[in-house]
């Protein structure tokens, strides 16, 4: 067939006039001669070493050589000749080049080309040789080197052939027809740009009806739809690839693709079974496994994922079911204890469904599946079991021995009800303090407790079957010593409790609380109440249950004018044994408030105030009160001291307190300012002083002896006066002329007797001031002030006549 192929392409070369150019036809022999004919005529205008170009007198074109070339003879090539070869063997070719000499070689007299063995086009498409024609006699070259080119003409020697194979590829089951699975494709070594060896063409030898492919892209795709991944997995298919446009007699290539249907959820879980028997101890402890249940899912991968459930209904609350994600099994656990006695057997539904759903595929149905799961319970012989897993017991300090602390129970769940014996674990009860009744289970005290040595006892205590004595069980018990109550509770008092006069009825006007030296103060509780022989009608107290109370008002309209203080009996219990209690009294001030409750006043100043004054002016008339109090205190002990104070001697200057006499009189009382004794008994006086009214000078000595020997007579006041004004006259430090001093004696024998103040001393009128304090609030403090002076006059008075009467 090669060289059928081989003899139809020379043909069809020679037909194609591929190798004219290069044979010895007539036209191309003239086109030689004519060439010849000019290179010769421009040697001779210009001789041989002319600058002229010669122009070359042959010409040929490309050569082709047949590739696989399989005859015994070189291949023939093609003819070199030039116009100036006349055929007497003067011109001689030569090749070089490109397999010059080893692959391709030349006649050097005729220029015919021959090929020495056999080409491949895919090895090297072409060779590049050039070509010369030589003088024979000289050696010199006629022409110049041309190169020229011989092309390895292609046969369809190279099939197609698959890179890469066998190939894989994947697709989800169920796809429609025509889904995209991969893409072959095939090379073909072969000329593409030379007949049809290279065009390749795409089949499907084997893998039909399942898959299909384009038979010139290579592209495969699905021909078959609902192709189920449960029903066959794996496909193998087998493409084709050939050249020649697939016509006979093209070449051939084939490559394998394994086709893997990929899963996709398209069928739910069933249960291997409707029911499952599961068995199960009754003491199993929480937690353990009852049994296993399975349901198979055709799917693969996540699609297959199985989640368990039980359906909610009775049996169902005492287990629980977990998924086993290694195998998809579901694991039925025991969610609550068991008891023979009480439930032989359980039933319940289990529920399996899928986690991953595919929206597709949901109107297939639903993708779940329940089966009856029935559970029986197996009776096993049990320990007792107590009432309790721990007890808590109190007993006081001091109790003496045997009596009963506490009582503990057991009992035999089983259906035989084994009778139960108790004991105390002695290892752990080293103090063995306490004592057990074997059958009733009573916990009594064996010997005196004391809480400060030990405060707190825990025991164990053993419950053991008569029937089976190997099963038994424990039972912690604490018991607490509890303190005997020794103190009474202390009621804490606030330091201060007021009321305001707007408080309303059922307000709390204080919080009390108490304390206790017993036990710690987490453990206390006191109990408040209002004393039962001492009821207010004003406030009462109110326990609120967390160790405190509250003082609450049980009227309203509190008024300062009336009542400042009030007085709120308060007792106190505790909750200790023997119960012990105090009472306590609380001293509540009635005082104003502000709208908001805000305290404004308690003093008792304010009493007097008007309402709505502010604290300023309050102040500022407290003040006020408070100097005329201290100018009062002032008066009033100047006057005691005057009282006190002994009459004037006769020796003091009397002059001095007529001249400075200037006090305006305090009227028939005034009996202090001035002694008329003085001037009544002169003649004590024997002294000269020195005037006050102007300055000394050198002078004064001499008119205080003038004073001396004029003050001698002085009988009486009028001697007196008249001493007083021989004195002014001799005396040079007398007031100037402009200065007026007068001396007058009133005289004896008036009707109507003296006026002056100097004489009543002796006989001060009483007045009356006791209707002050009926003027007011205001003038309360004035008449405070007058009764009391009237007090000290009282005394004084008592003083004197005890004197006179002693």
């Amino acid at each position: 067939m090669l060289t059928g192929n081989c003899w139809l392409l020379l043909l069809w070369c020679l037909l194609d006039k591929g190798f004219v150019a290069p044979l010895h036809s007539p036209s191309h022999s003239r086109m030689s001669k004519e060439h010849h004919r000019s290179s010769v005529a421009g040697l001779r205008r210009h001789g041989p070493s002319g600058v002229q170009r010669v122009k070359r007198g042959w010409v040929w074109n490309q050569f082709f050589v047949l590739e696989e070339y399989m005859g015994s003879e070189p291949q023939y090539v093609g003819k070199l000749h030039t116009d100036m070869d006349r055929g007497d063997n003067m011109v001689k070719y030569t090749l070089s080049g490109e397999g010059a000499g080893s692959i391709f070689t030349i006649e050097p007299m005729t220029g015919d080309i021959h090929a020495l063995r056999s080409l491949d086009r895919e090895e090297k498409p072409y060779y590049t040789l050039r070509a010369q024609a030589v003088d024979i006699r000289t050696g010199r070259p006629l022409e110049p080197e041309s190169e020229f080119i011989i092309k390895v003409q292609d046969i369809n020697d190279n099939e197609p052939r698959f890179l890469g194979g066998p190939y894989t590829a994947t697709v989800p089951e169920m796809s429609p027809v025509g889904t995209y699975v991969t893409q072959v494709t095939a090379n073909d070594a072969d000329d593409p740009t030379y007949g049809h060896s290279a065009r390749i063409v795409y089949s499907v030898i084997h893998g039909q009806p399942y898959f299909s492919v384009d038979s010139k892209t290579g592209i495969i795709r699905t021909a078959l739809p609902n192709m189920d991944r449960e029903v066959k997995e794996v496909y193998q298919v087998l493409i084709q690839a050939k050249d020649m446009g697939g016509q006979l007699g093209g070449l051939a290539g084939t490559t394998t693709i394994n086709i893997t249907l990929s899963d996709v959820n398209d069928n739910p879980p069933r249960f291997t079974k409707s029911i499952f028997h599961l068995r199960v101890p009754e003491s199993s402890p929480i937690g353990s496994s009852v049994g296993k249940i399975v349901a198979h899912d055709l799917d693969d991968g996540k699609n297959a994922q199985v989640e368990y459930s039980i359906v909610p209904g009775d049996g169902g609350t005492m287990f629980d079911i977990v998924t086993n994600e290694q195998n998809q099994e579901g694991m039925v656990i025991l969610k609550k204890k068991l008891d023979y006695e009480t439930r032989k057997a359980y039933t319940f539904k289990v529920e399996a469904s899928n986690v991953h759903l595919d929206p597709r595929f949901l109107s297939q149905g639903p993708f779940k599946d329940t089966a009856t799961v029935k559970v029986n319970v197996l009776d096993v012989d049990e320990p007792p079991v107590f009432s309790k897993p721990h007890y808590s017991m109190e007993a006081y300090e001091d109790t003496p021995a045997g009596l009963t602390v506490g009582v503990v129970r057991a009992q035999d769940m089983d259906a035989g009800s084994s009778p139960i014996r108790y004991s105390i674990d002695w290892k752990k009860d080293l103090e063995q303090a306490f004592d057990i009744d074997p059958e009733e289970g009573t916990i009594t005290v064996s010997e005196l407790l004391d809480r400060e040595t030990v405060a707190q006892h825990n025991i164990t205590v053993v419950a053991t079957k008569v029937n089976n004595p190997h099963l038994f069980s424990k039972a912690g018990v604490t018991i607490t010593v509890l303190d005997v109550n020794e103190f009474a509770p202390e009621l804490i008092i606030p330091p201060e409790t007021v009321v305001c006069e707007n408080a309303k009825i059922g307000q709390v006007i204080q919080m009390v609380s108490a304390q206790d030296k017993d036990l710690p103060p987490m453990g206390q509780r006191f109990y408040f109440k209002s004393p039962k022989d001492a009821r207010s009608r004003n406030f009462t107290i109110r326990d609120f249950g967390n160790n405190t109370a509250g003082v609450v008002t049980r009227r309203s309209g509190f008024r300062r004018q009336q009542q400042r203080w009030y007085t709120v009996g308060v007792v106190v219990e505790d909750g200790g044994y023997p119960v012990l209690s105090s009472t306590a009294t609380l001293s509540v001030q009635v005082c104003s408030c502000g709208a908001g409750g805000m305290l404004v006043s308690c003093g008792a100043e304010a009493v007097f105030l008007p309402v709505g004054l502010s604290t300023g002016a309050l102040v500022a008339i407290l003040l006020c009160v408070v100097i005329l109090l201290v100018v009062v205190v002032l008066y009033v002990g100047l006057r005691r001291h005057k009282d006190k104070g002994a009459l004037m001697s006769s020796k003091e200057d009397i002059r001095d307190n007529v001249i400075h006499y200037d006090d305006e009189g305090g009227g028939e009382e005034d009996t202090h300012a001035f002694d008329i004794g003085t001037l009544r008994y002169p003649k004590g006086v024997q002294e000269a002083t020195l005037r006050r009214d102007v300055r000394p000078d050198g002078r004064s000595l001499s008119d205080l002896a003038c004073a001396a020997t004029s003050s001698e007579d002085g009988e009486d006041i009028r001697a007196y006066i008249h001493q007083r004004l021989t004195e002014n006259h001799c005396s040079g430090s007398a007031p100037p002329y402009d200065s007026l001093a007068t001396y007058a004696y009133e005289g004896d024998g008036s009707v109507a007797e003296s006026l002056s103040s100097i004489e009543s001393w002796d006989a001060p009128p009483e007045e009356e001031f006791e209707c002050i304090s009926d003027w007011g609030p205001r003038f309360k403090t004035l008449a405070g002030l007058f009764e009391e002076q009237e007090s000290q006059s009282k005394e004084v008075s008592d003083i004197k006549d005890n004197k006179v009467s002693h």
